[in-house]
Protein backbone atom coordinates (compact mmCIF):
# COMPACT_ATOMS: atom_id res chain seq x y z
CA UNK A 1 0.00 0.00 0.00
CA UNK A 2 1.18 3.47 -0.94
CA UNK A 3 1.75 6.26 2.05
CA UNK A 4 -0.66 8.67 1.79
CA UNK A 5 2.45 11.18 1.52
CA UNK A 6 4.24 9.63 -1.03
CA UNK A 7 3.53 11.97 -4.15
CA UNK A 8 6.17 10.25 -6.13
CA UNK A 9 4.57 6.41 -5.11
CA UNK A 10 1.09 8.12 -6.65
CA UNK A 11 2.49 9.55 -10.05
CA UNK A 12 4.12 5.91 -10.69
CA UNK A 13 0.87 4.46 -10.04
CA UNK A 14 -1.17 6.74 -11.63
CA UNK A 15 0.94 5.56 -15.25
CA UNK A 16 -0.75 2.15 -14.86
CA UNK A 17 -3.67 2.83 -12.72
CA UNK A 18 -6.79 5.04 -12.70
CA UNK A 19 -7.67 4.65 -9.09
CA UNK A 20 -3.89 6.33 -7.97
CA UNK A 21 -4.80 9.32 -11.03
CA UNK A 22 -7.73 9.62 -8.83
CA UNK A 23 -6.30 10.23 -5.47
CA UNK A 24 -3.91 12.81 -7.26
CA UNK A 25 -7.12 14.32 -9.06
CA UNK A 26 -8.80 14.42 -5.36
CA UNK A 27 -5.42 16.25 -3.80
CA UNK A 28 -5.53 18.92 -6.68
CA UNK A 29 -8.75 19.96 -8.08
CA UNK A 30 -9.48 22.60 -5.99
CA UNK A 31 -6.13 24.46 -6.23
CA UNK A 32 -5.96 24.33 -9.83
CA UNK A 33 -9.62 24.96 -10.35
CA UNK A 34 -8.99 28.34 -7.84
CA UNK A 35 -6.28 29.41 -9.97
CA UNK A 36 -8.27 28.99 -13.24
CA UNK A 37 -11.45 30.73 -11.75
CA UNK A 38 -9.66 33.72 -10.94
CA UNK A 39 -7.39 33.82 -14.03
CA UNK A 40 -10.99 33.63 -15.94
CA UNK A 41 -13.65 35.21 -13.86
CA UNK A 42 -15.84 32.61 -14.76
CA UNK A 43 -17.06 29.36 -13.24
CA UNK A 44 -17.92 27.32 -16.22
CA UNK A 45 -15.29 28.43 -18.08
CA UNK A 46 -13.42 27.45 -14.64
CA UNK A 47 -14.89 24.34 -14.59
CA UNK A 48 -14.47 23.06 -18.38
CA UNK A 49 -10.23 23.93 -18.18
CA UNK A 50 -9.91 22.34 -14.91
CA UNK A 51 -11.75 19.14 -16.25
CA UNK A 52 -8.85 20.03 -19.83
CA UNK A 53 -6.04 20.27 -17.08
CA UNK A 54 -6.49 17.16 -15.42
CA UNK A 55 -7.88 14.95 -18.64
CA UNK A 56 -4.76 16.57 -20.29
CA UNK A 57 -2.58 15.52 -17.11
CA UNK A 58 -4.27 11.90 -17.31
CA UNK A 59 -3.34 11.54 -21.20
CA UNK A 60 0.28 12.35 -20.65
CA UNK A 61 1.22 10.71 -17.24
CA UNK A 62 3.07 8.16 -18.82
CA UNK A 63 5.44 10.55 -19.85
CA UNK A 64 5.80 12.96 -16.54
CA UNK A 65 9.15 12.14 -15.16
CA UNK A 66 9.60 13.53 -11.54
CA UNK A 67 12.61 16.18 -11.39
CA UNK A 68 12.12 16.84 -7.91
CA UNK A 69 9.33 19.60 -8.64
CA UNK A 70 5.79 18.64 -6.90
CA UNK A 71 3.47 16.95 -9.25
CA UNK A 72 1.33 20.34 -8.53
CA UNK A 73 4.13 22.28 -10.54
CA UNK A 74 3.62 20.30 -13.73
CA UNK A 75 -0.68 20.98 -13.21
CA UNK A 76 -0.11 24.56 -12.79
CA UNK A 77 1.92 24.96 -15.77
CA UNK A 78 -0.83 22.82 -17.84
CA UNK A 79 -3.45 25.24 -16.66
CA UNK A 80 -0.93 28.31 -17.28
CA UNK A 81 -1.24 27.28 -21.04
CA UNK A 82 -4.60 26.63 -21.43
CA UNK A 83 -5.84 29.80 -19.55
CA UNK A 84 -3.30 31.56 -22.24
CA UNK A 85 -4.68 29.44 -25.10
CA UNK A 86 -8.74 30.46 -23.49
CA UNK A 87 -7.81 34.27 -23.28
CA UNK A 88 -6.02 34.60 -27.27
CA UNK A 89 -8.42 32.37 -28.57
CA UNK A 90 -11.95 34.42 -26.46
CA UNK A 91 -13.32 37.20 -28.55
CA UNK A 92 -13.51 40.85 -27.23
CA UNK A 93 -17.24 40.90 -26.65
CA UNK A 94 -17.71 41.38 -22.70
CA UNK A 95 -20.61 38.85 -21.29
CA UNK A 96 -22.37 39.45 -17.82
CA UNK A 97 -22.37 35.85 -15.88
CA UNK A 98 -25.09 35.49 -14.08
CA UNK A 99 -22.70 34.46 -10.69
CA UNK A 100 -22.05 38.31 -10.93
CA UNK A 101 -25.73 39.59 -10.61
CA UNK A 102 -26.70 39.62 -6.70
CA UNK A 103 -29.47 37.81 -5.88
CA UNK A 104 -33.02 40.23 -4.51
CA UNK A 105 -34.03 37.86 -1.90
CA UNK A 106 -33.01 38.10 1.80
CA UNK A 107 -32.52 35.36 4.23
CA UNK A 108 -31.22 35.62 7.84
CA UNK A 109 -28.14 37.50 8.28
CA UNK A 110 -27.71 37.85 4.41
CA UNK A 111 -26.26 41.11 3.89
CA UNK A 112 -28.46 43.94 2.37
CA UNK A 113 -28.25 44.37 -1.83
CA UNK A 114 -27.16 47.99 -1.97
CA UNK A 115 -24.17 47.01 0.04
CA UNK A 116 -23.49 43.61 -1.56
CA UNK A 117 -23.13 45.48 -4.93
CA UNK A 118 -20.60 48.28 -3.22
CA UNK A 119 -18.67 45.19 -2.45
CA UNK A 120 -19.27 43.97 -5.58
CA UNK A 121 -18.25 47.00 -7.98
CA UNK A 122 -14.92 47.30 -5.33
CA UNK A 123 -13.69 43.36 -5.70
CA UNK A 124 -14.62 44.36 -9.92
CA UNK A 125 -12.57 47.13 -10.14
CA UNK A 126 -9.84 45.55 -8.01
CA UNK A 127 -9.93 42.04 -10.39
CA UNK A 128 -9.96 44.92 -13.48
CA UNK A 129 -6.21 46.23 -11.87
CA UNK A 130 -5.33 42.98 -11.31
CA UNK A 131 -6.05 42.10 -15.30
CA UNK A 132 -4.53 44.56 -16.31
CA UNK A 133 -0.85 43.46 -15.01
CA UNK A 134 1.51 41.22 -17.04
CA UNK A 135 0.67 37.94 -16.58
CA UNK A 136 3.15 36.25 -14.34
CA UNK A 137 2.28 39.20 -11.56
CA UNK A 138 -1.21 37.44 -12.17
CA UNK A 139 -0.28 34.13 -11.89
CA UNK A 140 1.97 35.32 -8.58
CA UNK A 141 -0.79 37.02 -6.61
CA UNK A 142 -3.58 33.99 -7.37
CA UNK A 143 -0.54 31.64 -6.11
CA UNK A 144 0.04 33.47 -3.40
CA UNK A 145 -3.60 35.03 -2.10
CA UNK A 146 -5.84 31.95 -3.57
CA UNK A 147 -4.08 28.71 -3.30
CA UNK A 148 -1.78 30.33 -0.18
CA UNK A 149 1.23 28.62 -1.40
CA UNK A 150 4.93 29.90 0.43
CA UNK A 151 6.87 31.94 -2.20
CA UNK A 152 9.18 29.07 -2.33
CA UNK A 153 6.56 26.73 -3.56
CA UNK A 154 5.42 29.45 -6.67
CA UNK A 155 8.97 29.74 -7.23
CA UNK A 156 9.01 26.02 -8.02
CA UNK A 157 5.99 26.51 -10.08
CA UNK A 158 6.63 29.40 -12.23
CA UNK A 159 10.99 28.12 -12.24
CA UNK A 160 12.20 31.16 -10.20
CA UNK A 161 13.99 31.48 -7.35
CA UNK A 162 12.53 32.69 -4.15
CA UNK A 163 14.54 35.62 -4.39
CA UNK A 164 13.02 36.71 -7.18
CA UNK A 165 9.56 35.87 -5.92
CA UNK A 166 10.33 38.29 -3.51
CA UNK A 167 10.94 41.13 -5.62
CA UNK A 168 8.32 40.25 -8.64
CA UNK A 169 5.70 40.38 -5.52
CA UNK A 170 7.15 43.55 -4.34
CA UNK A 171 7.03 45.36 -7.46
CA UNK A 172 3.57 43.67 -8.37
CA UNK A 173 2.09 45.50 -5.10
CA UNK A 174 3.92 48.64 -5.45
CA UNK A 175 2.27 48.61 -9.22
CA UNK A 176 -1.23 48.05 -7.98
CA UNK A 177 -0.79 50.88 -5.21
CA UNK A 178 0.12 53.33 -7.89
CA UNK A 179 -2.77 51.87 -10.35
CA UNK A 180 -4.94 52.46 -7.15
CA UNK A 181 -3.77 56.02 -6.37
CA UNK A 182 -3.95 57.15 -10.17
CA UNK A 183 -7.83 56.52 -9.54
Amino acid sequence: MIEKNDEKAFIDSAKTDPASFGILYERYVDKIYNYIYYRTGNTKDAEDLTGKVFFKAMSHIKGYRHMGLPFSAWLYRIAHNLVANYHRDRSRKQEISLDKIPGVQLGKGEVLPEARVTHQEEVDILLSYIGDLAENRQELLILKFIDQLSNAEIGKIMRKSEGAIKSLYHRTLLELREKMNVQ
